[in-house]
């Protein structure tokens, strides 16, 4: 095994803020194999030309069409890529998986109902089901021939899921699990044939369990929308419905294992469908822009649309990198654990928990920004369902909800560090205590002489890292166990690592670029990380400024402010030539380039 292997294996969740990582020990696009490639153009392909021109029809509730289109991409082995080839599917990597996502998320109605199909409603399964409901059911959602659901979600337990009432009571002679209650939001609940089902065992022993249609279970109507209006989505009501007890999954009393499990997984791959529909989405902003004319030219000529068109394609390379990195470490932590220990399994992903939740939150905004700025781009046009734009705009702002919401998945970023930190797993408390003497020290901050490829950058970065320690410990210390009651602060400081992680992963694969192409190939790269990296500063900045007011005053206070001034010193570059230099090449080509 290679040294760069070896290094790549003990890189820890969260290590990110208290370690330096060298290019060529991060996964990037650039790494992906010939099979990856194919994996993801067949991909591309199917949603091009089979889903995308039916949207309509999905639209008007056809399911029909829907399992005709589930059967079509199980024959692509769009389906079975994550399960295990022993029931029949094709065991692929996570990136593979991934890169089907990415490119479903082209069609986001279908990528719903596709990923609920291999995702939620399938991994619980490949993970937690006994052999025999493993023999039962993976080779038939393989195939596309039973579709599944996810039932989690009740109306008075949305992110707090275990405040479920729904049941579930063991039958006289044993054999059957007897489940009562009502569940909403299932996507795909309209037509699906087998449900994951949480509910209390004796109404206390949360639980999961594969349920399947049946006398009893009652689909509602369908859901009027503001969005993914081509998915199913209804409430679900269980009256006596019975399932056997091989179809138990995992233990009882441990159903809170398998949603969290499940969600981090679910996390980066909404992550990687954002991605996809936002380089269609960036592509269709610059078609349009060059054919639009105003006042005797196209509007992509305008300063305006150049600035929104290159910002559109720098959060879309950004987040691309920061998905592919996290997924480069999961998988290297996957590759040394037993394929069928999935308890194993189940811990390599979720020692990076706190990355999945910075790539949901990440790219679930980044999209947003990315479909707003196409909305203005379209004008009026933008607003009429006859255009691209409207649709593309309805669908992405569930994307912030899913998968746990982003305030949600805000407060697990630094609360998943802390945890980390406070069993010993991550040396975060003794990097914050040594910043903490670094911030009262008289020594001046600066930028070197360093003239390396981004250096500068760099130190931004590293600055950014003592930024996010300080914010994180000063809240430690002042709140301690109570610190999870700070809302605010910590969805503050969720910012800041997030920035944080964007920064030095642009970095990171733009240097590992210029090392494959040289500098002069890359520069398009070194444009887009610079300037990210000089906007997320000042975000990082005004992000620290209110957390740190509202934890501390007087001298503290003034002493906090004075190293974050420090810390984000920078000299400003002109972000209004090099967003120019990006659209310009946008422009040229007519499409996404990066």
């Amino acid at each position: 095994m290679s040294a760069v292997a070896e290094e790549k294996q003990l890189v820890k969740g969260g290590a990110f803020l208290i370690e330096e990582r060298e290019p060529e020990a991060i996964f990037t696009p650039e790494d992906f194999t010939e099979e990856h490639r194919m994996i993801a153009e067949t991909t591309r392909q199917f949603i091009d030309n089979e889903v995308r021109p039916r949207i309509d029809e999905l639209e008007k509730h056809d399911w029909g069409l829907s399992r005709n289109l589930v059967a079509q991409a199980a024959e692509l082995g769009l389906i079975g890529a994550n399960i295990p080839e022993e029931f029949g599917g094709l065991g692929l990597d996570q990136t593979s998986g991934a890169l089907i996502g990415e490119n479903i998320g082209r069609s986001a109605s279908f990528a719903t109902t596709l990923g609920a199909e291999s995702g939620i409603g399938l991994l619980p399964i490949v993970y937690f089901a006994t052999e025999a409901a493993k023999k039962k059911y993976l080779p038939k959602i393989a195939a596309g021939e039973l579709i599944t659901a996810y039932a989690l979600t009740e109306a008075g337990a949305g992110s707090d899921a275990m405040n479920g009432k729904a049941t579930a009571r063991l039958s006289d002679d044993g054999t059957e699990y007897i489940l009562n209650g009502e569940k909403m939001w299932i996507t795909n609940g309209g037509f699906a044939d087998i449900f994951i089902v949480f509910a209390k065992v004796d109404g206390d022993k949360f639980s999961a369990f594969i349920v399947e249609r049946q006398a009893g279970l009652t689909s509602g109507a369908e859901e009027h929308k503001m969005g993914i209006k081509g998915s199913s989505t209804t409430a679900l009501v269980l009256s006596d419905v019975r399932t056997p007890v091989e179809n138990l999954l995992g233990e009882v009393g441990k159903g809170h294992k398998i949603a969290f499990n499940v969600l981090n997984i679910g996390r980066f791959k909404l992550g990687a469908m954002c991605v996809g529909g936002m380089k269609l989405m960036v592509q269709e902003s610059v078609r349009y822009a060059n054919e639009r004319q105003q006042f005797g030219k196209s509007i992509s000529s305008f300063g305006a649309i150049k600035a929104k068109l290159a910002e559109q394609a720098i959060r879309t390379w950004i987040g691309e990198s920061m998905i592919y990195r996290t997924l480069g470490m999961i998988e290297d932590r996957l590759n040394t654990v037993d394929p069928k220990d999935m308890d194993a399994r189940l811990r390599a992903i979720e020692e990076y928990a706190a990355e999945c939740s910075i790539i949901k939150v990440a790219l679930s905004e980044y999209c947003d920004y990315v479909v707003d700025e196409m909305v203005q781009i379209y004008g009026g046009y933008g607003y009429s369902a006859d255009y691209p734009a409207e649709r593309a705009y309805r669908d992405s702002r569930i994307n912030r909800i899913f998968e746990g919401t982003n305030e949600i998945n805000r407060m697990l970023i630094p609360g998943r560090l802390m945890k980390s930190a406070l069993s010993g797993n991550l040396a975060l408390l003794p990097a914050a205590q040594a910043l903490m003497d670094e911030v009262l020290s008289p020594a001046l901050g600066g930028f070197d002489d360093d003239e390396t490829l981004l250096a500068a950058e760099e130190k931004l970065t590293q600055n950014a890292k003592k930024v996010a320690l300080m914010t994180l410990g000063t809240a430690a210390q002042k709140y301690m166990m109570k610190l999870g009651d700070q809302q605010e602060i910590l969805m503050g400081i969720a910012d800041i690592i997030m920035d944080t992680y964007a920064m030095e992963t642009a970095i990171l694969r733009t240097r590992k670029l210029a090392a494959a192409q040289g500098e002069a190939g890359a520069e398009s790269y070194v444009t887009m990380t610079r300037v990210f990296c000089n906007d997320a500063v000042g975000r990082v900045e005004a992000k620290a400024k209110a957390v740190l007011a509202a934890m501390s005053e007087g001298d503290e206070l003034r002493t906090l402010l004075a190293a974050l001034r420090r810390f984000t010193k920078l000299q400003p570059m002109n972000t209004v030539a090099a967003r120019q230099r990006i659209a310009d090449e946008l422009i040229q080509a007519n499409k996404y380039v990066y």
